[in-house]
């Protein structure tokens, strides 16, 4: 190369680091706005809820304000979500790629932000459109006369976060292709993937010519962009840009026509989650990583140790009472499962129990976090299916105490039938020395949550919706009076808040498009009048469904399943007469499985992730969880054959 050559590279080189500083700026500032005023909506809905019960004066537009603050603050973080590799995507094809075919690895992953750049481009223009509309006729919230928002800064400030999104999908896929010039330069290129690279670009190719003019009906475009959305999912394409695409280009198939399309994504991006219920999603979040902030895990552990060491598994049956409780303040399963692999597995380690079970136990109980109420997942079902989120609640509470007590029964029977699989647990070191006060001290916090949350609830005191907000507070409150409430805390809470909330909002938002696509292909209806002509029983239909749905959390996330696959069965469920609330609960067990099992086992990967290097083997952590898994799939069929068991409280 020469003088010239370099000097030119060089200058391209800090042009570019320029510019990438720059974006990176602009998107971290975007999400500290967003995260802020996300962490904003606790506060106003703590005011309202004071001054509507104790003055009878609601605080008007506090509703309204969120639903359109929810859409501009999902947008605003999802640059810096993108650009921090926070979207949600499997990784165990991927990730073989990477390792052994880099050319193939780095070109597919160029095709999908390729594909997700010029969907976020199509998406910025309708919401450009859309905002100038609503700055030009007026458009506000509220009435004349009493109170009224415009909403032109909400819909512009969605438009500008959507740029930068596009802009942070264009960035990288700048860097994949500069990876995989790179790939391609270093020689040996078909046996780093060149040939599966051209496979996978042609297969693309014939997958679109296919829908375009393939002359199919429109329930078989369906099955081909559902075809199509799992083949992208488990190649590493992030689930949200799979339901995005594979929905938009079978729309355009569907009816012919790609404005139908634009507006089928516009109407979804600026729409779908536009509504005050969304915004108890990061509430819960924020609840659950301030309590983890405040050592609340820790101490329910410590008291669990305590009152569960005179009986045989104490250790491994604290850890599941502390799940249960930590699970009913906080609703994450894999919060739980981060905070207890570093405050559980060292101690039972020491107490003699195998390195297998000690991770196995803290696994599988973690589960208990997206089941025992308040729960994410819950709220998600309730949302997705239109069913009263309190009654889902009240609904999971028997099923929830009675799994945990089966867990609690599972260990005992390891630790009496099989030592081989648990070790050689001294009881000596189970328990330690605690006082009457300082049992009450160290379960006060979780006290104090579950009736500020859930009696507040129950109690018809506040919504959902505002209950995560009294909690998010109840949360903050606790954490300060611990002194764990830093200014650096709260920063870090605040932006992990904005992150998650912008990657499960979007991936309901991605999954509000792929209803509209079933919807369109008729599938939904199909599927009900198919079910129907085989004569099977709602019993039969509900295990077949348990059994798909934890196939697909062998490669999916708990989220996705969710909104891949009720807009097909809640119709199917509803003709054969079946309880939503019940069904809710199978279906939220049933996705948990898919935490525990390969490949995809996220909880596992927490676990492993929240241990030393060299602790633990992936291998040893799925070992350790499969009596679990076995005892969730019996539990699961329990349910389905006994409603009642669900259906008691209510």
């Amino acid at each position: 190369m020469t003088y010239e050559n370099t000097e030119a590279a060089g200058k391209g080189g800090s042009v570019w680091k320029k510019a990438d500083d720059a974006l990176a700026a602009l998107s971290m500032s975007f999400t500290a706005v967003g995260s802020t005023v996300v962490a904003s909506f606790m506060l106003f809905i703590f005011v309202d809820v004071l001054s509507r019960k104790f003055l009878s004066v609601p605080l008007n537009g506090v509703a309204e304000f969120v639903a359109y603050s929810i859409v501009a603050c999902i947008f605003c973080q999802l640059g810096a979500a993108i650009r921090n590799g926070k979207m949600i995507a499997t990784d165990f094809i991927m990730g073989a790629w990477e390792v052994r075919r880099p050319v193939l690895a780095e070109g597919t992953k160029a095709i999908y932000y390729a594909i997700a750049f010029l969907l976020m481009a199509r998406i910025v223009t309708w919401l450009g459109d859309d905002a100038w509309s609503a700055w030009v006729d007026g458009e506000y919230s509220g009435a004349v006369g009493a109170f009224q928002m415009p909403l032109w800064p909400f819909k512009l400030v969605t438009a500008l976060g959507a740029i930068i999104a596009a802009a942070e999908a264009f960035r990288v896929l700048a860097l994949n292709t500069a990876g995989l010039y790179r790939s391609l330069s270093q020689g040996n290129a078909r046996e780093q993937g060149l040939v599966g690279l051209i496979v996978f670009i042609a297969v693309c190719a014939l997958f679109v010519l296919a829908m375009a003019y393939g002359d199919l009906t429109r329930i078989q475009l369906g099955f081909l962009a559902f075809a199509g959305l799992f083949a992208l999912v488990a190649c590493g394409m992030p689930v949200a840009f799979s339901l995005i695409a594979m929905s938009f280009i079978a729309i355009w198939a569907i009816r012919s026509n790609v404005s139908v399309a634009d507006n089928a994504m516009g109407l979804a991006a600026s729409g779908t989650v536009r509504s005050f219920e969304f915004g108890v999603v990061p509430l819960f979040v924020m609840m659950g990583l301030v309590l983890d902030r405040a050592d609340v895990g820790r101490d329910a552990f410590r008291v669990a140790v305590f009152l569960l060491s005179g009986i045989r598994g104490g250790l491994a049956n604290a850890t599941v009472a502390a799940n249960a409780v930590f699970a009913a303040i906080t609703g994450s399963s894999i919060a739980s499962a981060a905070v207890f692999s570093r405050i559980a597995v060292p101690p039972m380690v020491e107490a003699g129990y195998s390195k297998r079970f000690a991770v196995g136990v803290v696994a599988g109980s973690s589960i208990l976090g997206m089941l025992i109420p308040p729960s994410i997942l819950l709220i998600i079902y309730g949302l997705i299916a239109e069913a009263s989120v309190g009654a889902l609640f009240v609904a999971a509470i028997v099923p929830g105490v009675l799994l945990a007590a089966c867990f609690c029964l599972l260990n005992i029977a390891l630790v009496s039938f099989f030592p081989k699989f648990v070790g050689n647990p001294m009881p000596g070191l189970d328990g330690e020395r605690m006082s009457f006060g300082e049992i009450c001290r160290n379960l006060a916090p979780v006290f104090f949550l579950i009736l500020l949350v859930m009696g507040g609830i129950y109690g018809g005191v506040f919504s959902p919706t505002e209950a995560g907000a009294i909690g998010a507070l109840g949360a903050c409150v606790i954490a300060a009076a611990r002194r764990r409430l830093t200014w650096e805390t709260v920063k870090s809470v605040v932006l992990e808040t904005g992150f998650i909330t912008a990657s499960i909002l979007f991936l309901i938002i991605s999954a509000s498009l792929y209803s509209r696509m079933l919807a369109l292909s008729s599938i939904p209806n199909s599927m009900t009048e198919f079910i129907s002509a085989l004569n099977l029983s709602l019993i039969g239909f509900c295990l077949a469904y348990m059994v798909l749905v934890i196939l697909l959390g062998m490669i999916l996330d708990s989220v996705s399943i969710l909104l891949i696959v009720l807009p097909i069965a809640l119709p199917v469920v509803s003709a054969f007469g079946g309880d939503p609330i019940w069904f809710g609960i199978i279906s939220i067990i049933a996705v948990e499985v898919g935490l525990l099992t390969p490949p995809f086992g996220l909880s596992v990967f927490v676990v492993k992730g929240s241990l030393p290097d060299g602790f633990a083997s992936l291998g040893d952590i799925f070992a350790g969880v499969a009596p679990y898994v076995v005892t969730m799939i019996l539990f699961i069929i329990l349910l389905i054959l006994v409603p009642g068991i669900a259906l008691v409280l209510l």
